[in-house]
């Protein structure tokens, strides 16, 4: 079941397969889903809900049920992004690292960039080792955001 909505950041796509989120698709890649009926399990409405409240800076964490598809070493990459905590950011190289595999950064980049649930497996906290942000699926503008949408709500101890 896929569902498309208006959020804060732009059109965001959820989609799930009756238990688990599948696949969250950026704003970037929401026009080539236009077209599709608004058809929301319980699971995507609830993502959607949760989604809502990290984007008003109110949710530091995702309870959910997820299934991404991939290699077995994409999941230990993803399993790995799902322990970056919330305003914080980590590297290639690091997570290269936890994953035991310090000389994979490309690897894991590229288990990074095919993270089929961006922003709930939070592939947006990766950045180059020099402190550079790196690419991002929904761009560089989004990733920027999202990082410090994270960085003011831990200043503001009202959130969270």
């Amino acid at each position: 079941m896929l569902c498309v909505r208006s959020t804060a950041i732009g059109r965001i796509a959820i989609e799930g397969d009756g238990d688990f989120i599948t696949h969250l698709h950026l704003p970037s890649t929401t026009a080539l889903l236009d077209g599709f009926t608004k058809r929301e399990s319980p699971v995507v409405r609830e993502a959607f809900r949760q989604l809502e409240l990290y984007l008003d800076g109110k949710l530091r964490e995702f309870d959910l049920p997820m299934r991404p598809e991939g290699t077995p070493f994409m999941k230990r990459v993803w399993e790995e992004l799902l322990k970056v905590p919330y305003g914080t950011v980590t590297t290639y190289k690091e997570l290269a690292c936890a994953v035991g595999s310090p000389r994979a950064c490309r690897a894991v980049g590229t288990a990074n960039a095919r993270n089929p649930i961006a922003i709930f497996i939070p592939c947006h906290r990766v950045i180059n080792t020099g402190g550079r942000l790196g690419g991002y699926g929904g761009g560089l503008d989004l990733k920027r955001a999202l990082l410090d949408l994270e960085s003011r709500a831990c200043n503001n101890p009202a959130n969270g």
